[in-house]
């Protein structure tokens, strides 16, 4: 059985002076450091709240949009007497109007039977794409830069970083457009069933058919699915945003939400690639915001340095032996990898180093020129289609819809190709911010490129290359 003996004091070695033992209070000081830690342990920390099931949050609830009512046959009178009555007094309703069936409709609508629920209004300043992505980096540690760090280190943060901004200023235009949009498909489903409603009543005097009704109903459906989907992409534009941000709580997020601004912002005169940039200098400026490329090229000159002219020579030369061989067959042949049998050339592993460096310089530099070009040349196209739209499409349906008003006052077009009118004059509007939204998504796009990110091309999906998203590796 072990002996445990208590250890005893070291003992003072001869002739030096006796130093009396002094007590340290720990004690008191891990009562004070509890005390102080108290509030901390409190209140746990908001990534130990939104992680725990028993958190308690409150319901989701989603704006519902006007119900849809089935489209059913009316019901017409069978006695003359009740359908001349029913004639008699719906033109007595459009007498009473100077405009007709559409001030009748909108009478109707400022004197509700109940009053209206209104959307609460936004508490605070408009929540900007800027303050989104200060949001968005208090729950991120590894996207700050510190003195710690390398060359190396420091330009994959810079990359992550320039990626995670890009995302947050896509998700907060995506989100903004989805609001927008909503509102207008909410516009058009009222003039589609302020359209039905004319036509039921048309019906009930005998002066319409089934058929013509059934073809507002049509286009009520069709509003109604269009406000549908506008609802969902709302939702959905508005939860990526809530994720990028770090929001878990549905009523923090709704409350935030609330201070999206009404639109996107105005779409700048003329577009320029940047401050002290021309148009000639992207590729240039592209080039020099890559976080590694100087280092490549630095290590691409050092290594061909270490090996003689002749041997990158014979390298070359042993590369175009190789694909004279491969294409020697024609273009029906199988398709296999050139191969190179000079056994000397492959074993010298300087030359290896050297071309190996070389090929991935070059790979990044062709990549991110390509990239500029693109991106700068998105960019122009999408500026010149939302301009296009803002400055020529929307007055053009606007003024449509003034002109058919004026006929309408005049007699000369009916209360349907107002209605008409003013759906296309809304559809107008929408594709007109779409192409607002696209071009500031393309302006993201551009300013990521700048600041040492990659480029993707809209539309496109695919595995980012090797050379311009790989950190360089030492041999």
């Amino acid at each position: 059985m072990p002996v445990f003996r208590r250890p005893l004091p070291p003992r003072t070695p001869a002739g030096s002076p006796h130093r009396p033992s002094v007590r340290v209070p720990f004690a008191p000081l891990w009562w004070a450091a509890l005390l102080c830690a108290a509030p901390a342990l409190a209140q746990p920390s908001a990534a130990l709240r939104a992680a725990d099931p028993a958190t308690p949050v409150p319901a989701v609830t989603v704006p519902a949009l006007p119900p849809a009512t089935p489209a059913q046959p009316l019901e017409l009178p069978t006695d003359i007497e009740r359908a001349r009555a029913i004639w008699q007094q719906a033109n007595a309703q459009v007498a009473e109007f100077p405009r007709g069936h559409i001030d009748i409709l909108r009478w109707e609508a400022q004197n509700p039977g109940t009053p209206a629920t209104e959307t609460p209004a936004s508490t605070g300043p408009a929540l900007d794409a800027a303050e989104a992505v200060r949001i968005s980096l208090r729950q991120r540690p590894a996207l700050f830069a510190h003195a710690g760090m390398n060359a190396l280190e420091r330009a994959e943060v810079q990359r992550t970083y320039v990626a995670h901004v890009q995302a947050v200023h896509s998700a907060w235009t995506q989100a903004v457009t989805a609001r927008h949009s909503l509102r207008l498909m909410t516009d058009a489903l009222s003039a589609a069933r302020t359209g039905v409603a004319l036509g039921q009543r048309m019906v009930q005097a005998g002066n319409w058919s089934q058929a013509k009704l059934m073809r507002e109903q049509v286009q009520e459906a069709a509003a109604q699915q269009a406000a549908a989907r506008a609802q969902q992409a709302q939702t959905s534009a508005d939860e990526q945003l809530a994720r990028l941000l770090g929001l878990w709580d549905g009523a923090a997020m709704a409350e935030l939400l609330q201070r999206l601004p009404p639109s996107l912002p105005a779409l700048p005169e003329q577009v320029t690639p940047g401050p002290g940039i021309s148009p000639a200098d992207v590729e240039a400026a592209a080039l020099r915001s890559h976080p590694t490329l100087t280092w490549q090229r630095t290590e691409a000159r050092r290594q061909l340095a270490a090996v003689p002219p002749e041997r990158l020579v014979a390298w070359h030369q042993a590369v175009d032996a190789a694909l004279k061989t491969d294409t020697a067959a024609g273009q029906d042949a199988p398709w296999t990898a050139p191969q190179i049998s000079n056994l000397p050339l492959l074993r010298d592993h300087a030359l290896e180093r050297a071309v190996k460096a070389e090929s991935a310089l070059l790979q990044t530099a062709t990549e991110r020129r390509s990239m500029a070009r693109e991106a700068w040349a998105q960019l122009q196209a999408q500026h010149a289609s939302a301009r296009h739209a803002q400055d020529v499409r929307v007055p053009l349906h606007t003024t449509l819809e003034q002109e058919t008003l004026l006929r309408y006052n005049g007699m000369l077009q009916s209360t349907w190709d107002l209605l008409t009118q003013a759906r296309e004059r809304l559809a107008a509007i929408d594709a007109a911010h779409q192409a607002r939204r696209d071009f500031w998504l393309a302006h993201a796009a551009w300013q990521a490129l700048l600041a040492g990110g990659d480029y993707q091309s809209p539309g496109i999906s695919s595995a980012p290359a090797g050379g311009a998203s790989t950190a360089p590796q030492g041999h």
